[in-house]
């Protein structure tokens, strides 16, 4: 009898050394308590934009001004010793002046590629709906291949290679709403509400502390272009059963099935769970997946991706109600 007790164990313990999760997970800890240097609070934002990272993903981000969206970004991205942007998207922005464009050099009697400024490791976007279509229509290519066209040469981003975009839900008066194929290339949409009023106090306080000033120097960098690539990798050695990759599907069919939803979503949404569930349960220092990893994950990946009937709309359903719906109906693998 004892032998049996024992080997169980054994085994367990095999299987949970398989891959060396801990400098990963120190790294994020690390993250977490930089960013806490100067942010209070915003946990689940924090950590959704680590798993964003790793899965290698887009992230938008949506909030009321003033609730710590750009600085937040910012934060993270000197958390990382890589190469940092940051575009402010105007009703007057041209598709050149993100991408750049071809200048005649007179010397050389040729044409030069200028880069612009996404060309860069960690772009940060900020008011991202403000900018019209073309503009938007901009960041397709770059944001789904990791490249750019221009005169027919491609031009290949270094990795690692991340979007952070920022929008006000609440204005409408000069912003133009992202189209459903843009939206799709976005992992995540995470939504930032206020602080509570506890964290309101604190807030107060660091801020007078630090007589109304943040100095981004504090911030030390914690991974570097070649940590991150390689964190990226190992996240793909992540276990998933078979009986979860259904319970993923299950989840992707019923939005396509489902009486509340006009759209339902693609399968780049269901890879995205698949992914940033991967992702989460390496940061939970697992190398398996769980159940709880796919319904934290999925209701990131799919609120941006559904697309209500226009009669659930007018009664004030959203889609994150619906998520929250689907992912109660179906049963849970065991």
């Amino acid at each position: 009898m004892e032998n049996e007790s024992i080997e169980p164990k054994d085994e367990n313990l095999n299987f949970n050394t398989r891959i060396d999760l801990q400098p990963l997970q120190e790294a994020v800890d690390a993250i977490r308590a930089e960013i806490a240097k100067v942010i209070v609070g915003q946990q689940d934002m924090v950590d959704l934009l680590v798993i964003s990272i790793l899965a290698n993903g887009h992230t938008l981000i949506e909030g009321v001004p003033g609730v710590a969206k750009t600085i937040t970004a910012k934060l993270l991205a000197k958390t990382m010793d890589v190469d940092f942007s940051r575009i402010q998207f105007t009703p007057d922005l041209m598709p050149s002046d993100i991408l750049g464009t071809s200048i005649f050099n007179v010397k050389t009697n040729e044409f030069e590629y200028k880069k612009g400024p996404i060309f860069s490791n960690i772009v940060l976007i900020d008011e991202i709906n403000r900018a019209p279509a073309k503009t938007q229509a901009a960041l397709f290519e770059v944001m789904a291949e990791r490249q750019i066209t221009i005169d027919g040469i491609h031009n290949k981003m270094s990795a690692p290679f991340l979007v952070f975009a920022t929008q006000n839900p609440i204005e409408q008066e000069g912003t133009y709403r992202l189209p459903e194929a843009q939206l799709d290339r976005f992992l995540f949409k995470i939504e930032v509400g206020y602080p509570t009023n506890e964290e309101e106090i604190a807030i107060l306080l660091g801020n007078h502390q630090r007589k109304d000033f943040i100095d981004f120097n504090l911030i030390q960098p914690v991974l570097t272009a070649e940590k991150i690539t390689h964190y990226q990798d190992l996240i793909k050695e992540i276990v998933v059963e078979d009986n979860l990759i259904k319970y993923i599907a299950a989840i992707i069919s019923n939005t396509r099935n489902n009486a509340n939803l006009y759209l339902g979503a693609s399968p780049r949404a269901s890879i995205s769970i698949l992914n940033a569930a991967k992702a989460n349960a390496a940061i939970n220092a697992r190398d398996f997946v769980t159940p709880d990893d796919i319904k934290r994950c999925a209701k990131a990946v799919l609120k941006h991706r559904l697309v209500l009937t226009p009669e659930r709309e007018m009664e004030g359903f959203t889609t994150e109600k619906v998520v929250n719906q689907i992912l109660e109906t179906i049963e849970i693998p065991r």
